[in-house]
């Protein structure tokens, strides 16, 4: 059997080794557009401010080191079609065209960044960040500016924005919407990173979209907001999302929803012997009951797992996302898992909140940090949501109620479920605890 992996990110990747871990004999090809393999993205903002000192540092694998496992992974290679009745697929490399047969093929193609549609983006110093290469080219560019836009405040618009105030730019971030982060949090929560981004120094705008961006000699220089302000700008990065490529998913044949390739739980299309999985898939929300989206580097992994044991002939499925996220910024740490009370509102579910201020130590240990918890319940106290922001230890806890919201747990359950303690980790009765304890007293119970 040959399986063709179209992409070389997680998904593609991660499907290529958990498949060959699974079976000896397949032959397995990987066709990706990129010049590298194996690295990760997330990283890049923390190789721009130098906390990782190397974009070296991030790959983790080369195409001998695939080649060792008897996987063929073919770089700069662009896959230009796709024939599913005739099980082909069509590729360009160093200028000739060539064709494939695969007897299962694998769309991993990811997503492209969304550009707003706004004057000048195709100026001089204009970023999309998504690859290596684009990291490295903003790397490159940056070392001879004074001030640096991020437009797009979601995690990796934030995560870049701080990067650049680590290297000495005086930095502007700027987001459409009223709040930093609207996915996963509320604005409530959002404010207080808000707060914390401009005490360090970073220029945030809200509730502005950028309608132009003005230049000289071919270099931007300036954004201009809707309401006519501007702003001086020798770098701009687009960190305004990503939408999936769908373009070869359609060749084949494959069902698309509303926003990406429509899977089941084994990750099949709707194609016979076509696969897809990461960016340019949709999921299956577990609190909705519905598709949704979860561009996330752990999503495409799990999928990578659960159609590598498809393809393998064993049993498989890929459970409901949750969207779980954290990332740190500066000293502070923000996660998030479930449905904001925003957006269960917005679905007609009644959402019942929970929010306290605790800390990460017994308070009468040294260095207790602030942590701030907000748990989402719906009208049976069933836990939907929940968000995090500290200075230590919020991954751990958002994992906790990854796996209460995944068990369906409702807030009195979780209240009187047993957690561990020590002063230096945490308080007697953890923050989770009291969280769940303030909404369970909005019931009648």
């Amino acid at each position: 059997m040959k399986v063709v992996i179209v992409g070389g990110g997680a998904g593609g990747i991660s499907t290529a080794s958990n498949l060959r871990k699974l079976d000896e004999e397949v032959e397995i090809v990987v066709l990706t557009r990129d010049n590298k393999v194996s690295y990760s993205p997330c990283a890049i903002p923390y190789v721009l401010s130098d906390r990782i000192h190397s974009f070296d540092d991030i790959v983790m694998r080369t195409v001998d080191d695939y080649k060792a496992k008897n996987i063929d992974v073919m770089l700069e290679t662009e896959v230009t079609a796709v024939d599913s009745a005739k099980k082909t697929v069509t590729y360009s490399k160093d200028g000739q065209e060539e064709t494939m047969k695969y007897d299962k093929l694998v769309l991993a193609t990811g997503g492209s960044p969304f550009v707003p549609p706004m004057k000048g983006v195709d100026l001089d110093g204009v970023f999309k960040i998504r690859t290596l290469d684009d990291g490295k080219r903003v790397k490159e560019w940056s070392e001879n500016c004074k001030s640096a836009l991020v437009t797009g405040a979601g995690l990796i618009g934030i995560e870049i924005a701080y990067a650049f105030k680590e290297m000495g730019l005086k930095v502007t971030l700027c987001e459409m919407l009223p709040q930093i982060v609207p996915r996963s949090l509320d604005p409530d929560m959002a404010k207080i990173i808000t707060d914390y981004l401009i005490e360090e120094g970073i220029d945030v705008v809200l509730g502005q979209p950028i309608i132009e961006l003005k230049g000289e000699d071919g270099k931007v220089k300036t954004a201009v907001f809707d309401d006519g302000t501007e702003v001086d700008a020798d770098m701009v990065v687009l960190a305004t999302g990503v939408r999936a490529e769908l373009d070869l998913a359609k060749m084949a044949g494959c069902d698309c929803g509303r926003w990406a390739v429509l899977v089941n739980d084994r990750m099949a299309t709707s194609v016979p012997d076509v696969y897809a999985v990461g960016d340019c898939v949709e999921s299956y929300s577990a609190i909705l009951r519905s598709t949704t989206v979860s561009q996330l580097g752990t999503t495409a992994v799990r999928q990578a797992k659960t159609l590598a044991q498809t393809l393998a002939g064993k049993r498989s499925r890929f459970n409901p996302v949750l969207n779980s996220m954290v990332t740190k910024v500066g000293d502070l740490e923000f996660g998030a898992v479930g449905l904001t009370r925003s957006f269960a509102q917005q679905n007609s579910i009644k959402a019942v909140v929970g929010k306290v201020e605790a800390l990460t130590r017994a308070r009468y240990y040294p260095n207790a940090k602030p942590m701030n918890v907000k748990v989402i319940c719906d009208a049976d106290g069933t836990i939907i949501g929940c968000q995090i922001i500290a200075e230590e230890r919020v991954a751990e806890r958002i994992d906790t109620m990854t796996l209460a919201i995944t068990e369906e747990l409702t807030c009195f359950e979780l209240s009187n479920m047993e957690f561990a303690y020590a002063p230096p980790v945490s308080m007697v009765t953890d923050p989770l605890v009291l969280a769940v304890e303030e909404v369970s007293r909005k019931f009648n119970h």
